[in-house]
């Protein structure tokens, strides 16, 4: 889609026209038959989340545009044996990259990274060769990255610093691993601001689901990390010039005292950095067209759910 277009959108938006409406979803995912398998240990589960039926759920939402974001670095989670895992990856990500191709107007695909693999900067290598490939996504919590060790640190830098070299925006989710009962909170925020950030300080840093892990937001060291990286962003750290927030299933079934958080976090962060983003439809999340009217009951204004709905992120112009 040409940048003209999304500019008049985006006029019509800033107008009032379409502001029920986001332009884009920035967090959504596919799942192939072999990840669902894995997902549900082998067992028979659901059908995969093709390329169609994100396009489908986007048309029924009025949604132009999505970023499909391969769950690839699942193969890669530790203590899971997993047979020529590498062949795998590459699979999982050549997969989500040809539901995106299918739907070039529509959708782009960001390559599933485990950044504690050897293969990891080999693989951001690879998917960077490929047009239809705008970013890398990473889950903290899933590798077992923990952010105060020094050398989890170091090497998430690393892949950071790589994604920068090849010009790939980074999805990271940074909630770290509840079945192992990490430490997450303001440490862990203070760490990946300053050890893990300024190694990629050209491409936009995308923090899913407002540093939680959503449905929701309910969990008290989320909101801790969130925290410092909302008050990093109002003093004008520079490195933080790159950095936006997804609300990938944050407002679905909140409280009020904690929609009232999240809007604290959003107002704090500025609605301009606020990306939309549905997660995906499956069972414990709700497809674009209900994710978008679970979050206009937020307690925000008009203007601010306008601004919201127009924002695209810069990898998807």
């Amino acid at each position: 889609m040409s940048r003209t277009i999304l500019g008049l959108i985006a006029g019509l938006l800033s107008a009032g026209a379409l502001a029920q409406t986001p332009l884009a979803d920035h967090h959504q995912h596919g799942f192939s038959g072999p990840i669902l398998a894995l997902i549900n240990a082998g067992a028979d589960g659901p059908p995969a989340i093709s390329g169609a039926d994100i396009v489908r759920h986007l048309d029924d939402a009025g949604i132009m545009r999505a970023t499909v974001l391969s769950t690839a670095y699942m193969f890669g989670k530790p203590g899971r044996a997993v047979e020529n895992e590498l062949a795998k990856v590459r699979a999982e990500n050549d997969w989500t990259i040809a539901q995106a191709a299918q739907f070039p107007d529509r959708l782009v695909a960001f390559c599933g990274i485990a950044p504690q693999k050897d293969y990891a900067l080999e693989e951001i290598a690879r998917c960077a060769a490929n047009k239809h490939v705008r970013g890398i996504k990473l889950h903290l919590g899933n590798s077992d990255i923990q952010l105060e060790n020094p050398e989890h640190a170091a090497r998430l830098a690393q892949v950071f610093a790589a994604a920068n070299r090849h010009h790939l925006a980074i999805v990271v989710h940074m909630r770290a691993s509840f079945s192992k009962k990490r430490p997450y909170g303001a440490e862990q925020a203070r760490a990946f601001i300053e050890k893990v950030l300024p190694a990629a300080p050209d491409v936009v840093v995308q923090v899913a689901h407002m540093a939680g892990t959503g449905p929701g937001y309910d969990d008290p060291p989320s909101q801790a990390v969130m925290s410092v990286l909302a008050d990093a962003v109002a003093r004008g750290d520079s490195r933080t010039k790159n950095l936006w927030f997804d609300v990938a299933s944050n407002a679905t079934d909140v409280t009020p005292e904690q929609a009232a958080q999240l809007v604290r976090h959003i107002r704090q962060v500025g609605t301009k950095r606020i990306l939309y983003g549905s997660d995906a439809a499956t069972s414990s999340n709700k497809p674009p067209r209900e994710a978008w009217a679970a979050f206009r009951k937020l307690p925000l204004t008009d203007a601010e759910f306008a601004t919201i709905a127009g924002n695209v992120a810069p990898y998807l112009r």
